[in-house]
Order: structure tokens, then C-alpha cells, then sequence
């Protein structure tokens, strides 16, 4: 789903080439490799299933005052062992932990322009050591966040899973915290465009209170949150029935598909968009919006209706970004100071590496 999609006539083939950066792997498996949902689908909420059809962008919607864009990023500084004997003692075993940096943070697109909002990092030994305790560096602390061990699954998707626990609370925390201090806010601190971040002040600028916060991945945890959508970039599983599954290949830029209620081990509204994007695959561009399941319909459509042209107001172009257009520009700014706040990785291992020597 790539606007960066480039094909190519080849004598007796013809192939089409995904233009994401090979480093955040594929925008989608190829569309008969989908996985089969086990999902419970319901794709008669806002139409009947035999009467399902592309939706146009409804020329009445006025954007909201303010988009909220919620990010977080997490980085591994280093895989550390754990001894299990303290003190004098030898040790006899250990076990693995993670020592990791991760930050979250919210980017705000209002009349003053987009700036980012708030910000936290937090860095963290992700362990299932009951004993561990944190570890002090000169690059800073490292917390100890104790899991348990499971029996179903490898220590390493553990760990990693307690982490991503800890980020998806940051990520609510720093939406709940941005939208307190919406009203009107006085715009300070760093201005967001494109993949860069500059400073800016704008001051006597009012929130109406319609603001619209779009978070970066599924609202799985977040579904609590007002006004919130979830944002989808990649596809792995094939949700729809065929007959509506085939209708998505077929949207045009900034068409959606109905609203479908979906359950897997929580549940929630859902539709398909289609983003402005060069010509390529029948997914080309496509991404997944969710919102609440426990929303009324008129609500759900309303935020359908209003997702078509604020998130495709903000599409990427294939020149600006590897994963354009779905890495909506605002996400990009804000991936890229977050990843700046979590400080040189060089220095981060080095200190860990002094710090254990010790």
C-alpha cells in the first residue's frame, strides 16, 4: 500500500516493485498470501452487506480544530544477563533482560501550524529476575520493570511484549495529557513539518474542543479515549467476507469503505480507506481505521466520514518519505524527534558496558 509502487514491463512479465525501505519490511504480504481472520465480522453497521459500496468524501465535513497524532518509539540499548546468586557467591545461572530506551509523544496540527504538544522518555530494564533492581548509568537510569515468565511463549517475545506494555501506557498517558491542555493552548516549543522539527511560538490561538486524536497503530488499550481513531498501516489478515474483501482493491483516493464491526480478543469499529497515492497494486495506499466498539453508529460514521479528509490531508509523497503515503507526515516529524530524545546508542551501550564493569 505504497504510493511508491513502481512497475516495470519485462519481456513475457510484467512485476511491481514495493517502494517501502526495506528496513521496515513490506507494506503488505501479497494479497493471496493474507492470512485468514478468525475474527468475528459484522459489515452490516452502516450498510447492508448485499448493498456495500464504495463512500465518497462528504463534501459537508468541516475538519477538526485540532489533529492529535500519537506516536511512540522503542529502542534495545543492549541484552544483558542477569545473575541469579548475589553477593561473593559464583554465579550458577542467569537470565536474559533488556535493557531499552522508549519515548512517546503527541504532535498537534491546528491553525498555529504543527507543533509538537508533549513529549515523555523513559528507559527501562525489562526482566523477569524478581532480584533485579535498577540499573544507574552516567547516561542515566535504567528502571527495573519486572515481568513474569510465561510458560507459552520464548523469554525474548516476553520481554519484548513487557516493553511494548510500557510504551502503549506512555502513548495514553501523553494523549491524556494533550488533550487537557488543548483549551486554549498557547502554542510553544517545537513546530513539526514534514521530517523536521523546528522551534516556534504562536501565541492566542483557541481549541474548539473538536479535536480529532489519531493514534499510530491499533487502539487496542486506548479505545477509552474520545474522539480517537486508530491508524493501520501494514496488512497481514484478511478480515472482510471476499465479495467486501474485493471491494477495497477498488476504492479511489479518499474513498472508504462502509463501517464493520469486528471482535478478535477486543473489539471494535473499523473501515478501509484509500490514501492519495501514485498508481500501483489494488492495496496500493490502503490503510485500516478503527474507532470504539462501544461508540453509537451515528458517531462511528461521523468519525468515518471525517477521517477521509483529515488523514488524507496529511498522506505522505514517495520523494519525502520511504513508507509514503500511509507514514502520514505529522507521525514522520514526530517518529523522528522521538527518536532524537532517545540519545546516542553508541553512548547508551558504552554506558552500560562501564556500568556492569563496576
Amino acid at each position: 500500500m505504497n504510493s511508491g509502487m513502481t512497475t516495470a514491463p519485462v519481456v513475457g512479465m510484467r512485476f511491481t516493485v514495493d517502494g517501502w525501505d526495506p528496513t521496515y519490511g513490506t507494506s503488505l504480504e501479497l494479497e493471496e498470501d493474507l492470512g485468514e481472520s478468525t475474527a468475528q465480522v459484522d459489515v452490516g453497521v452502516e450498510l447492508p452487506e448485499n448493498a456495500w459500496r464504495a463512500v465518497d468524501v462528504d463534501p459537508s465535513v468541516t475538519q477538526p480544530s485540532a489533529t492529535l497524532f500519537v506516536d511512540g518509539v522503542r529502542r534495545v540499548e543492549a541484552r544483558v544477563w542477569i545473575d541469579h546468586v548475589a553477593g561473593g557467591s559464583p554465579a550458577t545461572d542467569a537470565s536474559a533482560a533488556l535493557c531499552a530506551s522508549y519515548a512517546a509523544g503527541v504532535v498537534c496540527c491546528c491553525g498555529a501550524g504543527a507543533h509538537l504538544l508533549t513529549a515523555q522518555t523513559r528507559r527501562g530494564l525489562f526482566t523477569i529476575a524478581p532480584h533485579a533492581v535498577d540499573v544507574a548509568t552516567t547516561a542515566g537510569a535504567y528502571l527495573a520493570c519486572h515481568t513474569a515468565a510465561s510458560a507459552t511463549m520464548p523469554l525474548s517475545v516476553t520481554l519484548s511484549s513487557a516493553l511494548q506494555r510500557r510504551l502503549a501506557e506512555m502513548e495514553v498517558t501523553v494523549a491524556v495529557a494533550a488533550r487537557a491542555g488543548l483549551a486554549g493552548h498557547r502554542v510553544t516549543g517545537h513546530e513539526v513539518t514534514g521530517h523536521e522539527v523546528t522551534g516556534h511560538e504562536v501565541t492566542g490561538h483557541e481549541v474548539t474542543g473538536d479535536d480529532l486524536l489519531v493514534v499510530d497503530g491499533p487502539l487496542r488499550g486506548r479505545t477509552h479515549l474520545p474522539r480517537a481513531l486508530g491508524f493501520i498501516k501494514s496488512h497481514r489478515t484478511a478480515y472482510l467476507p471476499p465479495p467486501q474483501h474485493a471491494m477495497v482493491g477498488a476504492l479511489r483516493h479518499g474513498q472508504r469503505t462502509p463501517v464493520f464491526l469486528m471482535g478478535t480478543t477486543w473489539d471494535r469499529h473499523a473501515w478501509y480507506l484509500r490514501l492519495p497515492c501514485l498508481p500501483g497494486p489494488p492495496w496500493a495506499g490502503i490503510v485500516r481505521v478503527e474507532c470504539s466498539a462501544d461508540l453509537p453508529g451515528g458517531e462511528v460514521i461521523a468519525l468515518a466520514n471525517l477521517s477521509q479528509p483529515t488523514l488524507c490531508r496529511y498522506a505522505s509523497t514517495e520523494y519525502k518519505d520511504a513508507r509514503a503515503p500511509q507514514n502520514l507526515y505529522p507521525i514522520a516529524g514526530l517518529e523522528r524527534e522521538l527518536r532524537r530524545r532517545l540519545g546516542d546508542p553508541r553512548l547508551l551501550y558504552r554506558a552500560l558496558r562501564v556500568a556492569a564493569a563496576r
